[in-house]
């Protein structure tokens, strides 16, 4: 077991559920815009916020965002040990810096003191993209053991100021190297660790790496928080991350969704259906199962594992409930028959 740290009253680590994190992609100077996100993805399901501080301004901003936000704040800081002080002066409730790239001893201890005062842990950010130049001429390149050679080098900077308060994420854009880099850190030390595949790619590419690198270690039992990082709006990373923990078993809470392939035998239009059914109950927080199948041939085996299933014949379908047949609908009338039952379940 990991040990625990509190981020806005929210524990990462040392047994609790993993906590899903996205980052917001509006400027940090835009406080309205910034809430109205943070608005959104907290009704999305996410619980701990990441923004970027790149400078004065934004650390202004910060602090105004911190007032009203409905999420715990993380603020992202490089290379100014100024802005990590502003930030947790501001609100902050975890600061995200690499220890080495703030400057010598006496800026991370000033770093470390407002941290400690605050009881605001710092998470040390390890990049692929962004290693320091002596281990990448060690390594050659961004391997595995270099990533968590530069996790110890930071954590041994804090850990000469007393300071414990932390968690570790050690970051890639190839999966197999976030992942063996994951495995070889919790093989050697108990922080917490946030995991992640960075710069994925398109949707559709980011959605394999990131469920493939993120999912592979749940299922090992590393990973104490999870964001997956996506060219698209910050919700999406959020409905993303719920899918992921529910398919490694680690979540509950909404909709799970299973469908047919589709075939020869199916008669109606099973595609549109099952996107229909998932755009409707993309915010249903019930702990359900619903299947929504082609034909009458594998359709009622499978809604019998389920709370609530559709099988569908021609021009026509019918509605299960563990199992058992309640309903037999025209086509046109079978989602909105289903939703209503869901709705009462």
């Amino acid at each position: 077991m990991t040990r625990q740290i509190l981020v806005g009253g929210i524990p990462i680590g040392g047994g609790a559920p993993v906590v899903i994190q996205s980052m917001l992609n509006t400027k940090t100077t835009d406080v309205e815009g910034s809430l109205k996100q943070l608005r959104q993805l907290a009704s999305a399901g996410c619980q701990i916020a990441r923004l970027a501080v790149p400078n004065r301004e934004a650390a202004r901003g910060f602090a105004e965002i911190a007032k009203e936000s409905p999420l715990p704040l993380v603020a992202d800081i490089h290379f100014d040990y100024q802005l990590a002080i502003a930030a947790a002066e501001g609100g902050a409730a975890k600061i995200r810096i690499n220890p080495g790239n703030i400057g010598g001893p006496d800026r991370v201890k000033a770093v470390v003191e407002v941290c400690r005062e605050k009881r605001i842990p710092i998470r040390i950010g390890v990049n692929g993209g962004s290693l320091d130049k002596k281990l990448l001429e060690k390594y050659g390149h961004p391997t595995a053991e270099a990533l968590v050679e530069s996790a110890f080098q930071h954590l041994e900077l804090l850990e000469k100021e007393g300071f414990y308060d932390t968690c570790v994420s050690m970051k890639s854009s190839t999966v197999p190297t976030m992942v063996a880099a994951a495995r070889l850190f919790r093989s050697k030390c108990d922080y917490p660790l946030h995991i992640g595949v960075t710069e994925t790619g398109p949707v559709k590419q980011g959605l394999i790496k990131s469920a493939m690198g993120i999912g592979a270690l749940l299922l090992d039992g590393i990973g104490d928080t999870i964001r997956v990082s996506l060219t698209d709006d910050p919700v999406e990373e959020v409905y993303a991350a719920k899918d992921i923990l529910k398919a490694a078993g680690l979540r509950k809470e909404g909709v799970n969704i299973i469908s047919c392939p589709t075939c020869g035998r199916t008669r109606i239009d099973l595609i549109g259906l099952v996107n229909q059914v998932d755009a409707a109950l993309k915010d249903c927080r019930k702990p359900i199962t619903v299947a929504v199948m082609g034909c009458v041939v594998n359709g009622p085996g499978e809604a019998r594992e389920a709370d609530i299933g559709i099988a569908g014949g021609d021009g026509w379908g019918m509605i299960f409930e563990k199992g058992e047949q309640v309903e037999k609908l025209p086509y046109e009338q079978l989602l909105p028959a289903l939703l209503r039952r869901i709705e009462n379940l």
